[in-house]
């Protein structure tokens, strides 16, 4: 059979490019681009202004490249689980979380995680591959709800898959693409120095730096990503960057009981954030099968929380979402990946 190029993951020039390639005129382009990212559309056949015969050509030799989730679990707070399964087989997991008005998608970029980080069930587990532009991108388009926030915090290190995540990110806020507002659309990493940069330098998307603890000989025992990418560095980085268009720069911090959660880390945290613009999330910690570890109880999270802002930092406590269907943040693995070899 015929190997059909997905069409989702193209941008405007390159797409151009390819269906001139193939004897297709490009006034066609903007079109394609409307159906495939708007519309959604898994068959060429569901286009009705683009002539029949162009769409023959199409239908042999290339693919939306859309597909549906081969399944999904529902939490009790109303957040949803998505399973998919690429065309080689890999599988990822995508979480839906409705609130009011808001309708964030959390998408992930692979198919496992290889930053081995210490208190990520996704880490542990290891890395499978990484996702293309249009595989993160159809998470969006393919879920039966409208996104109104995408947030890349699902499985996978953006900063490991790079290319493929800022091909993503434009898709996502171009108007020949989804069209979600650049300020609704965040990547989160664990700060790889080259990747932040081009994020900075190619997007308009927010960034979430995840830090674990403000002591670099703590985290890096729990994110190795540290010895070759101090979050020092990252952190200047973001402090010095022209930030004229108001994008929103976060440092996630995950409380973990008598781990994380000391005067001493609190002292040091407003150290570090002081006199800056970054914000901080604090979520609590989820544990997974084989972890002795627990979250920092509510009053501590709170505490930190107040001495926070009353330091002048702007700080939120991230409500939890769908822990009972392994959906909330570190627990994503994916069906497959959670059998025991």
């Amino acid at each position: 059979m015929l190997h059909r190029i997905p069409l989702a993951g193209f941008n405007p020039d390159s797409l151009d490019t390819l269906l001139q390639e193939n004897g297709i005129d490009k006034r066609y382009t903007r079109r394609l681009l409307y159906w495939i990212y708007m519309k959604g559309i898994k068959s060429f056949s569901q286009i009705n202004d683009i002539p029949k015969s162009i769409l023959s050509i199409l239908g042999d030799r290339f693919a939306t490249g859309l597909f549906d989730p081969e399944s999904s679990c529902c939490s009790a707070d109303g957040s949803i689980k998505y399973l998919f399964r690429n065309n080689s087989g890999l599988i990822y997991e995508t979480v839906y979380l409705p609130d009011g008005k808001r309708n964030t998608v959390c998408v992930s970029v692979q198919s496992g995680c290889r930053m081995g980080c210490r208190f990520c069930a996704t880490g542990i587990n290891g890395w499978r591959g990484n996702l293309t532009a249009g595989e993160i991108v159809n998470q969006v388009i393919s879920l039966p709800y409208k996104a109104t926030h995408v947030v890349m915090m699902g499985m996978g290190e953006p900063g490991d898959n790079i290319n493929e995540v800022i091909k993503a990110c434009r898709i996502l806020t171009s108007e020949w693409g989804l069209a979600v507002g650049r300020t609704k659309v965040t990547v989160s990493t664990v700060g790889i120095m080259p990747s932040v940069k081009r994020l900075l330098e190619e997007t308009e998307c927010n960034i979430t730096l995840s830090l674990h603890s403000p002591f670099p000989e703590e985290r890096s025992v729990v994110i190795p990503a540290e010895k070759s990418w101090p979050s020092s560095s990252t952190l200047e980085m973001l402090k010095g960057f022209n930030n004229e268009r108001n994008r929103r720069f976060t440092v996630a911090y995950v409380m973990i009981s008598g781990v994380n959660d000391t005067m001493r880390h609190l002292n040091e945290l407003t150290k570090i954030l002081s006199g800056s613009k970054l914000k901080i999330n604090l979520l609590p910690y989820h544990s997974f099968e084989g972890d002795t570890h627990v979250s920092s109880g509510p009053n501590t999270i709170m505490m930190f929380k107040h001495m926070l802002v009353t330091s002048g930092i702007e700080a939120t406590v991230r409500k939890s979402r769908g822990s009972d269907i392994a959906a909330a943040c570190g627990m994503l693995v994916g069906e497959r990946l959670r059998i025991k070899n």
